[in-house]
């Protein structure tokens, strides 16, 4: 269906050859417009070569009409008549010329003047010379002089110094939930002299957590009950039979207050050491 468009526009270029060579024709504007219709629906190739096709009978049509025109182009007349006929302004009376849209030929022709022609330059110092390559002198080998050898001084791993902090606070938790076998959540990570050591005891609470070493259930009386288990084997994750279970734990400076009011200072195992002296995670 397209390939047969595309036939009957090949004849519509021939028969319509004449005209659209014309100055004062909209023949071309009505041929190319049908064609790039015609393309944007081109998918198959042997649509492609009939469009090439069209395309080049177009071309062909109008390289003869310039060819066939005089070797001065255009004439002057010819030039005035169109500006007269696209741009020309009706006079009112009849003893008047006809006047010329001086603002929608600039318009038109804006485009031809938009870019400024110049040069290229570079942005730099103006004294600077090309400096003489120096020659290559070639000196004679010498033997290399007996240097002492020395090692440099192999600095500690700044890496395991950060991890210390950590590692104790989850040692630290683990051993009152081994010795304690359960405690409230809130008791368990809570600090009264420091938030901040609060906010790293959940952090510290949370590797345990994620190492499978601690669990959180509710109980009835909807408290956070913590208590220490065995880490399951990676042959029990890897075939689904564990699976963890995570909940989003928000924490924040007004429920450190809060909680710091609520909890008694006598109660919680947070708080006492193994000596009895007051203990801060």
């Amino acid at each position: 269906m397209l390939r047969s468009q595309y036939h009957a526009m090949k004849s519509l270029i021939n028969e319509e050859r004449d005209d659209m060579a014309k100055e004062d024709s909209d023949k071309f504007a009505s041929i190319i417009t049908q064609v790039e219709s015609l393309h944007e629906q081109v998918q198959r190739p042997r649509e492609q070569v009939a469009d090439a096709e069209a395309l080049l009978d177009i071309t062909s049509t109008l390289v003869k009409s310039v060819r066939s025109q005089s070797s001065e182009g255009i004439t002057p007349s010819d030039f005035v008549t169109a500006l007269l006929k696209k741009f020309g302004q009706q006079a009112t009376l009849d003893s008047e010329p006809v006047s010329l849209r001086w603002a929608d030929v600039g318009l038109s022709a804006s485009h031809v003047f938009r870019a400024a022609p110049g040069c290229c330059t570079m942005l730099g110092p103006m004294d600077t010379e090309v400096k003489q390559r120096k020659l290559s002198v070639v000196s004679r080998k010498r033997s290399a002089r007996p240097t002492e050898n020395t090692c440099p001084e192999e600095l500690a791993d700044s890496s395991e110094g950060a991890k210390t902090d950590t590692d104790r606070n989850v040692t630290v938790v683990f051993d009152i939930l081994r010795k304690n076998k359960r405690a409230r959540l809130e008791t368990l990570v809570l600090n009264r002299q420091s938030f901040a050591q609060t906010v790293e005891n959940v952090f510290a609470l949370s590797f345990l957590v994620k190492d499978g070493r601690v669990a959180i259930n509710i109980d009835d009386n909807g408290h956070h009950i913590v208590y220490p288990r065995n880490a399951p084997a990676a042959s029990a994750i890897a075939s689904g039979e564990v699976s963890y279970s995570h909940f989003v734990f928000r924490y924040d400076y007004r429920d450190w207050k809060v909680l710091f009011l609520i909890i008694e200072l006598s109660y919680g195992i947070s708080i006492f050491d193994l000596d009895g002296q007051p203990y801060c995670l």
